[in-house]
């Protein structure tokens, strides 16, 4: 790969620790700021629903920029939104400067995409994309857990310094390392976004990855108090089965990259139909300790088996003027599916089996993904039949 995708790989690191770093925190936020911790639970909300409302607005106002320049652009965005995270006096002003950060979430991922697919051959497209991705992995693993540890050893405003400075370095190295590109015509870029978004292929790509993270969601969300509660495992051994779960993570991600580049399609089929295996295992392995640890690895896995190839679905359905918004909306779908997973799994807790009927009831809707992109296959073999030659 050339390095200039290892450059938004930085990037990619830096926004998934301000995105899911705020998990860990909760308690310091809420001590320090004098909300409930619901309240606090709320910034992550904000952060999510400010993703999907960023990904039009950001893709509207940006038309027709170089990518390069706005990609720094996004970087300079997501650095002054964390340093406000870091000196916020109060809750509301923390909630602003947190929907400030995410606004640059789905554009730097959309455009960020589409730069990582235009560096490297046809057949090495899916797995540029898996690479970029892994910088979002890696968050979970190593970013996530350091910063919860620098917030709770120094406050939690010491971690949103520290993301801060992360963003400077990701606006040094694609300065350096991604190459320049001309600007767009924005009469073509903002008609061809209008056109791209109605196209069929496109809108099952959208749902699908909707649906597909719903379901991640539902289960991710509230793994801790399933380990804990159900499983029997102690406090102290959330992090670490943490650590499993984000190992599967870095694998699927990559080994889905690599079969989307040859497979792309059977790819996103097989991808979605691991994942509602995996949570139905998930299920009946949460009830024995060692079965748990084995299939959170493999739920890690399914899950972000299925990030490049839907992403690289959209792109590829979407080609031509627009694509950028296109490939950013398709970010704020994932967004979109992790607010809704977690409602999901609340729902479930509140009104439904449980906590222990998280597992099944959230393999219900990856399951739905699965068949709509089936739909999505017969549609696109009978258009493809009915083009002449």
């Amino acid at each position: 790969m050339p390095f200039a995708v290892y450059a938004l790989t930085i990037g990619a690191f830096g926004i998934g620790v301000t995105e899911f770093v705020i998990m860990g925190l909760l308690l310091e936020v809420s001590a320090d700021l004098g909300v409930t911790i619901s309240a606090a639970g709320l910034l992550i909300t904000g952060y999510a629903l400010g993703v999907v409302v960023g990904a039009p607005i950001l893709g509207s106002l940006t038309a027709g920029w170089p990518r390069k320049k706005l990609l720094m652009a996004l970087m300079v965005v997501f650095t002054i939104g964390n340093l406000a995270c870091a000196l916020a006096p109060d809750y509301w002003t923390l909630m602003g400067a947190r929907v400030l950060t995410s606004f640059a979430h789905a554009s730097f991922f959309g455009v960020g995409s589409m730069v990582a697919t235009g560096l490297v051959a046809e057949d090495k497209k899916a797995s540029a994309i898996a690479v970029m991705f892994t910088g979002l992995t890696v968050a979970n693993i190593l970013g996530v857990p350091f910063g919860t540890w620098l917030g709770q050893a120094y406050g939690w405003r010491a971690t949103f310094l520290a993301v801060a400075a992360i963003g400077i370095a990701a606006f040094a190295v694609i300065a350096l390392f991604v190459p320049r590109d001309e600007a767009a015509s924005v009469t073509q870029e903002e008609g061809g976004a209008l056109e791209v978004l109605s196209r069929p292929q496109v809108l099952f790509g959208l749902s699908i990855t909707v649906l597909a993270w719903v379901g991640c969601f539902a289960g991710f969300t509230y793994i801790a108090p399933i380990l804990t509660q159900i499983t029997g495992f102690s406090d102290a051994a959330v992090s670490p089965i943490l650590l499993v779960f984000g190992g599967g993570l870095i694998v699927g991600n990559l080994v889905g990259g690599k079969l989307a580049d040859r497979y792309l399609r059977a790819t996103v089929v097989g991808s979605l139909l691991a994942l509602t295996v995996s949570l139905l295992i998930m299920h009946f392995a949460i009830h024995d300790k060692v079965a748990a640890v084995i299939a959170i690895a493999v739920f890690g896995a399914a899950a972000f088996s299925t990030v490049a190839p839907l992403q690289m679905w959209v792109l590829s359905e979407a080609k031509g003027a627009g694509q950028s918004l296109a490939s950013s909306f398709n970010i704020a779908a994932f967004n979109l599916g992790n607010a809704m997973g977690a409602w999901l799994g609340g729902m479930v807790i509140d009104h439904g089996p449980g906590l222990g009927g998280i597992m099944w009831i959230a393999a219900l809707v990856p399951l739905g993904a699965f068949m709509v992109a089936l739909l999505a296959q017969h549609v696109h073999r009978r258009v493809s039949a009915a083009q002449p030659a």
